[in-house]
């Protein structure tokens, strides 16, 4: 459906990670009161940041003004840190992928045209740090042992309570000027929330040096996301190549990590079959000779809604993502919203072939499941 170069193998890419540099911090005041955002702050200063603000109240203001794609700009260069509400503090169901999620930031540093959290976030896109990260970590602690994706499941019953850390964003991507994952993955590891309660978390950063010698106790699974070239290339800005995120993927194995693939979002491109086929291909390479390797894999077909297809639009007015009512298939949730998927033939087409081709070249991964 777009077209592309040929695809070619992909090497693990040698050199440091892929980090976010925020133009400015903002630090809410009720933030500023918080224990953590004095290491958010020592991060950000280490980090290069110079342009650090404590507001004098907790609204953020002064993003507005201009175009769409001029406020976007101005957003994505900009990380407030702040106090998470009483409703980010409850950890809510977060099917197929865990029991329940819970957020430490909200917002993502990159630049996807497909964006996720286009329509799903209000106002400017922003990215939000959780200051009160004791307060988030807490709802661990309330709600393992229960749940009904992983607690409940036969196939997953071995994971435990599973909380899932990337909903809203990429907590790698602000791990550097966070420390929130390390944290949360060391009191997970250390049973602090009780025996029953595991973390997942998915990537588009390589940025892993700093989890590599956590004493994870094997109780944090971290997916990688990652696409065929053709798509990773045009659509994934401000991401680690994906060369950088299977390096990351064999190191954390290593470190004996659970690990994953999050193939999304899959789109059937041209020579799709050759192009994801590589990706697979580059992927058994990566973690060739791993020992006790535990992998999964999560398969997401690309689709939209109408809002987000006119936010992703007004972001990216040049895009060349493939947003046609005309050529998908509308289907409707049970609250009434509708999102845009490719029409049946070619989802059982591509399902038949990742099911068939994940078996065949990465036998030792367990597909969770296709959506």
């Amino acid at each position: 459906m777009t077209p592309h170069d040929p695809p070619s193998p992909v090497q693990p890419r040698p050199g440091p990670p892929r980090v976010w540099l925020p133009r400015r911090v903002w630090i809410t005041a009720a933030a500023a009161e918080q224990p953590h955002t004095a290491e958010i702050v020592r991060r950000c200063e280490a980090a290069g940041v110079t342009e650090i603000e404590t507001l004098s109240g907790n609204r953020l203001t002064g993003l507005s003004g201009g175009s769409e794609r001029e406020v976007y700009a101005r957003a994505k260069s900009t990380l407030a840190v702040v106090v998470a509400p009483p409703s980010a503090l409850k950890p809510q169901p977060i099917p197929p992928s865990a029991d329940w999620r819970i957020d430490l930031a909200r917002g993502c540093p990159a630049h996807c045209q497909y964006c996720y959290l286009a329509g799903s976030l209000t106002g400017p896109p922003v990215t939000r740090l959780y200051a009160n990260l004791d307060d988030v970590l807490a709802g661990i602690g309330t709600h393992a042992g229960r749940g009904t994706v992983t607690s409940a499941s036969a196939d997953r019953a071995h994971e435990g309570t599973t909380f899932e850390l990337s909903c809203y964003t990429d907590p790698l991507g602000l791990e550097h000027l966070s420390g929130a994952l390390a944290l949360a993955i060391s009191r997970v590891g250390a049973g602090a929330y009780g025996a029953e309660a595991s973390l997942r978390f998915t990537t588009k950063y390589d940025g892993v040096g700093a989890l590599l010698d956590l004493d994870h106790a094997r109780r944090t699974r971290v997916r990688f996301s990652v696409n065929a070239a053709p798509v990773a290339r045009r659509f994934e800005g401000g991401t680690a190549a994906v060369s950088a995120r299977l390096a990351a993927l064999a190191s954390m194995a290593r470190a004996g990590y659970p690990v994953g693939l999050t193939l999304a979002p899959v789109m059937p491109v041209v020579d799709w079959r050759e192009a994801y086929g590589q990706l697979l291909d580059d992927v058994a390479t990566a973690l060739d000779g791993v020992a006790g390797l535990d992998l999964t894999a999560e398969i997401i077909t690309h689709r939209f809604t109408p809002g987000s297809k006119e936010v992703l639009l007004g972001w990216y007015p040049q895009t060349r993502l493939e947003m046609d009512e005309e050529r998908r298939t509308p289907k409707r949730s049970k609250f009434g919203g509708v999102k845009f998927v490719y029409d049946k033939t070619t989802m059982a087409e591509m399902r038949s072939w990742f099911t068939a081709e994940l078996d065949r070249r990465l036998p030792n991964a367990r597909l969770l499941y296709w959506t």
